[in-house]
């Protein structure tokens, strides 16, 4: 197994993320035909819920993992790396199976809290069980999650992406397969074929389980398993590893709690709020799904981006900041962000442009939901910013400050999520919009703080960062207005389909090389990875298909 550096690391995860999000992006079309909208929004109730309590589960250990596995490499602790990776195994057993137990005993309060009275939908019995179902994924992942994260701390980034795209494709195949037997073969109802979809989950985790689990055990000499306890190390025990770990896992556990809780307050607030509004119960849940997981399911496009930064950016960061190399780290954060402007802003900016053509080719046309995402997508730019800055403030250890900008946060979505919604509808516009920009809001306002933060402890300088911003902005700018002229001829509208993926074809590949070639001609991918990038890569892919 290879090493990883950053950028190939950071490269090999996106790479990773982004094939499982093109399979987790198909499987929508046909597998949202099947169980049409009422379905969908039991879908989403349940994954909402999972994920709240798979980040309380998992978010924490595995990370910590990562860090603490790639300090004690970076100290050639190889013992107490192998230890520490032991005993986070037993954190993790016990801390799964509290959290199952607990989302399976409860799950009918917390399915009325989900819907309360509202009638007309789906029932506290349909939300029960498709929680229940999906809570057994609980007793699998984190296992998983912590084998990847031991991995990804020894800077192998490889095996923990190949992972997760053979988890996805098990899942993929369960959902499709599972929901059309249930439905089409032995006629059941929509809540079991659902219920069937959810379980996907639990059996695409076993399958990547097994493969990682077989990964590290025929490579044992590199990853020094059978290493012998220096002197050094005869001075860490046990119970200094274990704390170790949960201080550093503990405010990661926060942190993704309190990011999830963005999507709790949607679930709590939504449909009720709406009803309240005036919007009948089918809209109401189907804006609510459009939100949680329809078109949060397309977000992932950007998502996946800031999430491949994130895996390598971690390791690399806690391995230079303990042995105090501040030069480093300083540059990393600012190609991290480089980076992440590059691809995301124009990315999230075309898609809200093609946002017609997006929706139809996987949903089919909806023009509500069409208006919903088109401004759901530009949210995850400040979202992206916000989640690297996050994680890379938590490696440093700035924790209270990264708890403080995520409570604040919080509590912004708490308290202003339905006074935003009546505000939206008392100045006549739709209430539906008023939780994106809410979110927009204050993941802009919680990553200048960050950055702030960052500045304050390594007095890194953002300056060429705040150049690539205003250089990709000025790309990304060219890229729509040559796109708008192409649509008085094209029309970027459609109900159809095949037109819709036409469509999407020919302004996808336009504006990538329009976006590129500016890009390129301003020098901006030479100030990110440096002096002749482009050339050089276009050589050695020359070089390639000449030897071919």
């Amino acid at each position: 197994m290879k090493k990883n550096s950053f950028l190939g690391g950071a490269a090999i995860s996106t790479i990773g993320i982004v094939i499982c999000k093109i399979i987790g992006l198909l499987y929508v079309i046909p597998f949202y035909a099947i169980i049409g909208v009422q379905g969908g929004a039991l879908y989403s109730y349940a994954y909402s819920i999972y994920n709240m309590f798979l980040n309380l589960a998992t978010s924490g250990i595995p990370v910590a993992m990562s860090k603490v596995v790639s300090e004690f490499n970076s100290l050639k602790y190889y013992f107490t790396k192998e230890q520490t990776f032991k005993i986070g195994l037993k954190i993790i057993g016990i801390l799964c199976v509290f959290v199952f137990l607990v989302l399976f005993i409860f799950a009918p309060q917390i399915a009325y809290l989900i819907i309360g009275d509202v009638t007309g939908g789906n029932s506290i019995e349909d939300v029960t069980m498709v929680i229940r179902v999906i809570a057994t994924a609980l007793l699998v992942v984190p296992f998983l999650s912590v084998s990847k994260g031991y991995l990804q701390g020894h800077k192998i980034m490889q095996v923990s992406s190949v992972a997760n795209i053979l988890e996805q494709i098990v899942r993929v195949l369960v959902i499709i397969g599972g929901s059309f037997l249930a439905l089409k073969v032995f006629h059941t109802n929509i809540t079991t074929a659902v219920g069937v979809a959810v379980f996907g989950a639990t059996v695409g985790a076993i399958a990547a389980y097994f493969y990682v689990y077989d990964k590290i055990r025929k490579n044992k000499k590199e990853l020094n398993r059978d290493a012998k306890k220096t002197r050094d190390e005869a001075k860490i025990d046990d119970k200094e590893i274990g704390k170790k770990i949960v201080f550093y896992a503990l405010p990661f556990v926060a942190i993704s709690v309190l990011q999830s809780a963005f999507t709790m307050v949607d679930v709590f607030t939504v449909v009720k709020s709406l009803v309240g509004l005036g919007y009948t119960t089918a809209i109401s849940e189907n804006v609510l799904s459009v939100l949680a997981t329809w078109g949060s399911k397309l977000n992932v496009i950007v998502m996946s981006v800031a999430t491949g930064i994130i895996m390598s950016l971690i390791p690399t960061i806690a391995s230079s900041y303990a042995i105090k190399n501040y030069k480093e780290v300083n540059s990393k954060i600012n190609q991290a962000i480089q980076t992440l402007l590059l691809v995301t802003v124009p990315l999230a900016v075309g898609i809200s442009f093609m946002a017609s053509s997006v929706w139809t080719v996987f949903y089919g046309y909806n023009e509500l939901n069409i208006s919903i995402f088109r401004v759901l997508i530009l949210s995850q730019i400040p979202l992206s910013i916000c989640s690297v800055m996050v994680n890379a403030n938590q490696t440093m250890n700035n924790t209270k400050q990264t708890i403080m900008a995520l409570g604040f946060s919080v509590l912004g979505k708490i308290c202003l999520n339905v006074p935003m919604m009546y505000l939206f509808s008392y100045i006549g516009i739709e209430s539906y919009y008023a939780p994106i920009v809410l979110n927009m809001i204050i993941d802009t306002l919680a990553s200048i703080y960050l950055l702030r933060v960052v500045k304050k402890v390594t007095s890194i300088n953002y300056l060429k960062s705040i150049r690539t911003l205003i250089k990709v902005c000025l790309c990304t700018a060219i890229m729509v207005v040559s796109l708008s002229i192409i649509s008085i001829f094209i029309p970027n509208i459609t109900s159809s389909r095949m037109i819709a993926i036409a469509q999407l074809i020919l302004y996808g590949i336009i504006g990538v090389i329009i976006y590129f070639i500016v890009a390129y001609k301003s020098k901006t991918l030479d100030e990110i990875f440096g002096k002749d990038f482009v050339s050089n890569a276009l050589l050695k892919i020359k070089g390639k298909l000449i030897k071919k």
